[in-house]
């Protein structure tokens, strides 16, 4: 998103120190083109987790990513994976792991390497897996959720190792997941089964955004997520809707009362005793956001707080699907039963399961016209929020200053990404960051995906100079 103020300041975060800058430049610029040509390759593989699409693919992605890492210079690379519930295997994780020396901290990469599914190609300007240049950016399903994400951790280790040599003793991990589009079903138990193999006193996931093009960003805060069905019955079965239409509602109809009142007048978030606060250290233009989302001209913005606050520190509560008839198919009919699903993004200091409680209690208690509701839970995930006083935070936002010559931004997300709290409780003391090569005309999970060639190039640096400077001097207060 794009700030509401036209001038971004220069980056003033301290000074490079013992970190050769240059000398990490210039290789993370002999070595782009490889990096680039590594990135198309695996944006060409289909690596999608779902059941649905081809396990042999991911497969063929994770092999892939663990030749890439063998190739960074790592010796033991691993392909690994844990069951699901029901018995069958996750998707494939890429983990090699580099030990410290003595006195080094270990830092762990994470990324991810299957991708969403394409989606109606006819909305897209070229084919999702051949990646293209066009205009400065590289277009294709994955080039920057989240493929770019790995390339730019092994370019810039790549970088890192060939500029220090001898010199670089920090720890490192490459944990690249193989099944995060479809809900990193097995992340926990891959991190109980692994907790030793992966464990770090730094976590980076390479999974989110920047500012905008040319101004970087470390992502300090995520909303949480609960998400689940409601379903109102008002018949035991469909009926004629001329014989028997006036006296009873039917369930679409019901239905959409019922979501209506999960909203106010002015589109805030209507359920009770949810967390919402109003206290974010920047905003966003209303011309930027409308823009970045495609909001239609004339389409009134919900909410009340600043626009950023709307996107990081309010709930958020969408209807995502509806089972109802489709209007191809409609008899002259009263539905019985129509079902709706939810997702509600949450507050960092929100309890996922005190949120879904309270949304449970709304939907029972505004059932119109007495309708039998059946509230079903589904997934919940914790908030998250960064430390920015602690020491990698204040690397990291360094070396993306010193990367891109300008301030990096403290800027939250809108999104989730559950399996953090999934780190955080496996490993309570490690400092987590969250960056990304994103910006917001990535459109990630959309058609016509793309990555800002410029940009990923300065998030390679970003990465090299921050390993560069915490080998040089660790976790210092």
């Amino acid at each position: 998103m794009t700030s509401a103020h036209a001038e971004i300041p220069q980056n003033k975060q301290g000074h490079a120190g013992k970190t050769p800058v240059e000398q990490l430049s210039r290789a993370v610029d002999d070595s782009f083109d490889t990096t680039l040509a590594s990135l198309k390759e695996l944006v060409s593989i289909p690596g999608i987790a779902w059941a649905s699409f081809d396990p042999n693919e991911l497969d063929r992605s994770a092999d892939a990513v663990a030749a890439l890492v063998q190739a960074a210079g790592m010796e033991d690379v691993r392909i690994l994976r844990c069951d699901k519930a029901d018995g069958t295997p996750g998707g494939p994780a890429v983990v090699a792991r580099r030990p410290a020396a003595d006195g080094k901290p270990t830092i762990l990469l994470y990324a991810h390497h299957d991708v969403q599914p394409p989606g109606d190609r006819s909305l897209w300007n070229s084919e999702p897996f051949v990646a293209e240049e066009r205009e400065g950016r590289l277009y294709g399903r994955g080039a920057a959720d989240d493929k770019a994400g790995i390339m730019a951790h092994l370019a810039a280790y790549s970088a890192v190792t060939q500029v220090l040599g001898d010199e670089f003793g920090l720890g490192v991990t490459f944990f690249f997941e193989g099944e995060e589009e479809a809900g990193s079903p097995t992340f926990r138990t891959f991190l109980e089964e692994h907790q030793e193999l992966l464990r770090a006193d730094v976590i980076v996931v390479a999974d989110s955004s920047n500012w905008k093009v040319g101004v970087p960003a470390l992502t300090t805060s995520l909303r949480g997520l609960v998400d689940g069905t409601f379903e109102v019955r008002v018949l035991d079965h469909a009926v004629h809707s001329g014989m028997f239409g006036g006296p009873v509602l039917d369930a679409p109809t019901l239905l959409s009362r019922l979501i209506a009142t999960l909203h106010d007048d002015d589109g805030n978030v209507a359920v009770a005793g949810l967390v919402a606060r109003d206290d974010v250290a920047v905003d966003l233009a209303e011309e930027d956001y409308r823009a970045d989302a495609s909001v239609l001209d004339g389409v009134k913005l919900a909410g009340s707080g600043t626009i950023a606050s709307r996107l990081w520190t309010k709930p958020a509560l969408s209807i995502i699907g509806m089972d109802v008839p489709s209007v191809d198919v409609a008899s002259n009919t009263l539905i019985p039963a129509a079902r709706a699903k939810f997702s509600m993004r949450l507050a960092p200091g929100q309890d996922p399961g005190s949120a879904m409680d309270a949304l449970k209690a709304h939907v029972e208690s505004h059932a119109p016209f007495g309708a039998k509701v059946t509230f079903t839970p589904g997934e919940r995930g914790n908030a998250f929020s960064t430390d920015t006083s602690s020491a990698a935070a204040k690397v990291a936002l360094w070396a993306l200053g010193e990367s891109w010559g300008v301030q990096a931004v403290e800027m939250g997300i809108g999104g989730s990404i559950p399996f953090i709290a999934d780190l955080m409780d496996v490993y309570p003391d490690v400092q987590i960051l969250v960056t990304g090569v994103e910006d917001p005309d990535s459109r990630a999970h959309s058609a016509n995906e793309s990555l800002h060639i410029g940009d990923f190039r300065l998030a390679v640096l970003a990465e090299a100079l921050m390993l560069a400077r915490l080998n040089a001097e660790g976790l210092k207060g």
